[in-house]
């Protein structure tokens, strides 16, 4: 209960009405909507670009270990550097508390260099990110204005292309990126790594992260429960072209124990500490960056909510495939709808977080029905699965049980599936059951695998079952 008071604390203030002025950058107020309402109760003005000292840190193929620092107040430096200006530019840009010199962002942008040459560029806003969240929240407006003036410098200088940009932000870096979207008229991509909730959610788009920032938008949603009381830093509305929900958007596999990260000072607010959730939050830049290589480990089903994704209602794909979560989201770009559109889909505990997508059916032969479980794995030209268990309780002869698996690896083309049952007890009769038939279809493609069997066995022996 204290910690809720504590963020309440945190959160409240007064609007006060006023103006600053920066030369390269325009005037920015703290008039409504951007202080003075419920959901942005504390008026605060950006600092300085000066104190904010944003920060251009450039690495390419040809110097992926060493950042270059370059600025767009120097045009030059842009032109003295590795920046190629034949290849598309991504940006990418912390959150509160975060710094461009980050392992995550240079590795980010190793991984790219894997399968793409570009202009991998690092966004270091630390000078306005260590402080209140408040006052953070709205120094990203000059964050964003920064890289906007970096965009049309690049435009202006060097005909490079605003399309030819993606900007990517995690937190309030993901709104930073929407300030610099609206800015930069024409810009490519923009990729929202859960975008901050606390002074954004519900709020008008001028504010936050929107769909008409850039041609295209895709979110990662990872830590979408109410800030009150649950700790939630991530939002929940659906602010893209596409928006994606792994496991649900709010509790992210591996993240029992999610309030850990780190303990940050507020300055005498109240003088104490309080401890930011991060476990779920980090999750959705972790599952960007495996998705540079496993892009189809990461598909996500279009569904109106999680409960319906666990139905037959979104599986499998349909025609023409489903969008995948991450790096590739755009090459769906092209199929998008008007309208906004909620993407679901389930990961792993722990590195590697990519999982595919089955429907199991398991007709159960036998002569008489026990208690117990069935697991199936699956063998195919990608290799084999753990076992997965597909129904437990009473199992009986002649019935056929079904359920979905997120299986972790790309087992392809299946070969045949083994089949394991087991007793919740003890059962002197030594029973035998079997698979009379197991029907798998794979999410991605909708392609149906039938095997069939032709024998019962006791409990803990393996069936295996091959193409019938």
């Amino acid at each position: 209960m204290l910690g809720i008071w504590i963020l309440a604390l945190f959160l409240l203030g007064t609007a006060r009405g006023e103006e600053v002025c920066f030369e390269r950058l325009g005037c920015f107020t703290d008039n409504k909507p951007w202080a003075g309402t419920t959901e942005r109760p504390v008026a605060k003005l950006p600092w300085s670009p000066e104190t904010i000292n944003t920060r251009f840190l450039l690495y390419t193929k040809k110097n992926p270990n060493d950042f270059q620092e370059i600025t767009a107040i120097n045009p030059a430096s842009i032109g003295y550097s590795n920046f190629d200006l034949s290849k598309i530019t991504r940006f990418i840009t912390h959150g509160f508390l975060g710094q461009g010199e980050e392992t995550w962002l240079s590795d980010m942008c190793k991984r790219m260099f894997e399968v793409e040459d570009v202009n991998c560029i690092s966004v270091d806003w630390s000078g306005g990110s260590r402080c209140l969240y408040s006052q953070a929240a709205n120094n990203i407006r000059v964050v964003g204005a920064e890289v906007a003036y970096f965009v049309n410098v690049l435009k202006e200088q060097y005909g490079y292309s605003p399309s030819k940009v993606h900007l990517i932000g995690h937190s309030l870096g993901a709104h930073a990126a929407g300030e610099a979207g609206r800015r930069s008229p024409g810009l490519g991509r923009i990729t929202g790594l859960d975008p901050a909730q606390p002074y954004f959610q519900d709020t008008p788009v001028g504010v936050r992260l929107d769909k008409t920032d850039a041609a295209f938008v895709d979110i990662i949603h990872t830590d979408t429960a109410p800030t009150i009381p649950n700790l939630g830093f991530g939002m929940s509305q659906a602010i893209g072209h596409l928006d994606f929900y792994p496991n649900g958007g709010e509790q992210m596999p591996g993240c029992t124990n999610n309030r850990v990260s780190q303990i940050v000072d507020i300055d005498g607010i109240w003088g104490g500490t309080v401890d930011f959730v991060a476990c779920n939050h980090l999750r959705s830049f972790k599952y960007y960056f495996e998705s540079i290589i496993s892009p189809n480990g990461f598909l996500g089903y279009i569904c109106d909510s999680y409960d319906i994704f666990q139905t037959e209602n979104c599986f499998p794909c349909p025609k023409g495939g489903c969008p995948q979560m991450g790096h590739y989201a755009d090459k769906f770009k092209d199929r998008v709808t008007s309208g906004i559109q909620k993407l679901y889909l389930n990961t792993g505990e722990a590195s590697d977080f990519a999982r595919w997508r089955y429907k199991v059916s398991v007709a159960i032969a036998g002569k008489s029905k026990v208690s117990g479980y069935v697991n199936i794995a699956l063998y195919g030209a990608g290799g084999n699965t753990r076992q997965y268990e597909i129904v437990q309780g009473t199992l009986k002869p002649g019935e056929t049980y079904a359920k979905f698996i997120d299986v972790e690896i790309n087992v392809g083309r299946i070969t045949k599936v083994k089949f394991l049952w087991d007793n919740h007890v003890v059962n002197p009769t030594l029973p035998t059951l079997g698979a009379a038939a197991v029907t798998v279809q794979a999410g991605e493609d909708g392609n149906v695998f039938n095997f069939c069997g032709s024998e019962t066995v006791q409990e803990n022996v393996l069936q295996t079952l091959t193409s019938c």
